[in-house]
Parts: C-alpha cells; sequence; structure tokens
C-alpha cells in the first residue's frame, strides 16, 4: 500500500516480492497514480475521498481477485492504511510488513508540519510562510488545503511548489541527495499535496491513537516493522510504541537510511 496519501503506486514495488512465490498486487488509492478523477483535477470533489472509503476499495479489490488471505505491505501512509486494513480484516491477513512507520496521530502531523521544522529552520519558514495568506490558526495542513483548492490556478499551484519543497527538505539529510523527479510534475504536485493535506486536516478520520492501542486486534499475525534511524519525517517514538503494545512484531532500525531512500534495505531485510 503505497504512501502518502497520494503518491501512487510503483512498478519498482513489485521488486520486495519474488514473482515466482508471490502474486504482487499494486493498486492506486483514490485520486493519486492513474485512478480516476485524479486529485489534480481542478473540479474535483474529495468529500468521498476518506480511510473508510480506501478500505472498502481494498476490501472490494480482494474480493474481486478472489485473494482469501494475502500478506500486506505498506509504507509512511499506506502502513497507517496497512494497520487499519489489518485491524479491521484481521481474518483476511496473514503477515504484514510496514516501513517508514506512521500512525496519523495528531501528534505525528504536528511533528511534520511544525516540530521538524527544528532540524530545517530555513526551509520551515518558506513553509510557513507558504500559507502566511490563510489564518487558520496554525494549523498549516487546513491552511494548504485551502490555497490548494483555491478556483485561481496560480494560488493552488504556487501552494503544491511550497508543499513539494518542504516535503523534498525533509528528507534531504545526506548531502549527496537527490529530491525524486516526480516532485516536478505539476499534476504530481497539485494532487499529492491536496490528498495530504485532505486527510491530515481530519487527521485521517481516525481517532487519535486508535491503531496503537488497537495493536492487540494483531494477535497472531507475524509482523516486522522497519524504519529509518536517519527518517526523522517519521518519529522512532511511534514505533516504540507499537512494538511495546504488539509483542509479535519485530522491529528493525536501519542505520543511516532515512525516508525516501529505504528500497534496497527493505529488500534485503523483508527477506522475499
Amino acid at each position: 500500500m503505497h504512501g502518502g496519501p497520494g503518491s501512487g503506486s510503483s512498478a519498482t514495488a513489485r521488486r520486495y516480492f519474488n514473482p515466482e512465490v508471490y502474486r504482487i498486487v499494486l493498486f492506486d488509492q483514490r485520486g493519486s497514480g492513474k485512478s480516476t478523477p485524479h486529485a489534480s483535477e481542478s473540479n474535483v470533489d474529495l468529500s468521498t475521498n476518506t480511510t473508510d472509503h480506501l478500505l472498502a476499495d481494498i476490501e472490494r479489490l480482494r474480493r474481486h481477485l478472489d485473494i482469501d488471505r494475502w500478506l500486506v505491505l505498506g509504507g509512511s501512509w499506506g502502513s497507517t492504511l496497512a494497520l487499519a486494513h489489518a485491524q479491521r480484516y484481521p481474518a483476511h491477513v496473514t503477515q504484514m510488513v510496514l516501513y517508514s512507520i506512521a500512525t496519523t496521530t495528531a501528534q505525528e502531523i504536528d511533528w511534520m508540519t511544525r516540530g521538524v521544522g527544528m532540524f530545517f529552520p530555513e526551509a520551515w519558514e518558506r513553509f510557513r510562510d507558504g500559507a502566511a495568506a490563510v489564518d487558520c490558526g496554525g494549523n498549516l495542513a487546513e491552511a494548504y488545503h485551502h490555497l490548494l483548492m483555491s478556483p485561481d490556478p496560480a494560488v493552488r499551484d504556487k501552494a503544491a511548489r511550497c508543499w513539494a519543497d518542504w516535503e523534498m527538505a525533509i528528507v534531504a539529510v545526506h548531502s549527496n541527495h537527490k529530491p525524486h523527479p516526480r516532485w516536478e510534475n505539476a499534476s504530481f504536485r497539485l494532487g499529492f499535496a491536496r490528498l495530504v493535506t485532505h486527510y491530515w486536516r481530519h487527521k485521517g478520520w481516525l481517532e487519535d491513537g486508535i491503531l496503537i492501542r488497537n495493536a492487540g486486534l494483531l494477535s497472531g499475525i507475524p509482523g516486522i516493522l522497519i524504519h529509518g534511524r536517519l527518517d526523522i519525517g517519521g518519529p522512532l517514538i511511534t514505533i516504540a510504541m507499537f512494538t511495546s503494545m504488539c509483542k509479535l512484531a519485530r522491529g528493525s532500525l536501519l542505520r543511516g537510511s532515512q525516508r525516501g531512500g529505504k528500497s534496497t534495505q527493505v529488500l534485503g531485510l523483508s527477506l522475499f
């Protein structure tokens, strides 16, 4: 399950699995990737794009493909969605592999939009100033969403560019880091930023902390949690809290690994 929300799936995600052993299922969540309508469309309606809608889509897809039980892999926002799916339908999940762990709590959202700025003060000030025209009581996800849904293309494109710049800044922990080329695509930037802010302003439509508190529902499902020590976009406290609640999960910290640069490390640890 891909991240974002709004990243879309990638053919490279198939590399996490041996195709001679696994039937690999990738899908683009509502509004992202090849899903239609895309979130970047000028008249897009996001009212039917919520976590419950995505969970229903996943269950519909499972039934359509006639899959009784499956291993679920998810990264970043995809780990939130994978946990929500497994807690709702535990009988249909055999194993879980989660990386760049996120549970979309209010604390995590505040960290991503404000707290992590302590490491990137100049970039955060530019990010904050990009939404200065909207007074939302300091809620940057809310302010940016307002700008991103503006009928004025110039306003929404500028906001999308500012959001993309922040996303790129917080993963650039190594001097040789190169941004993903997708950020140069205006449609991707706008669709991604719209979906992230849409979900974050609603805190993912999840009761705060519910995925960690309900970790016991995953009893009997083997799982591995993978997180880069330099993945400062996702607080390490989240994986620590989850593993303390879910005794069957095994956690691995990857030294020197950050968000956006973990593909080979995940391949190495997942042992597929």
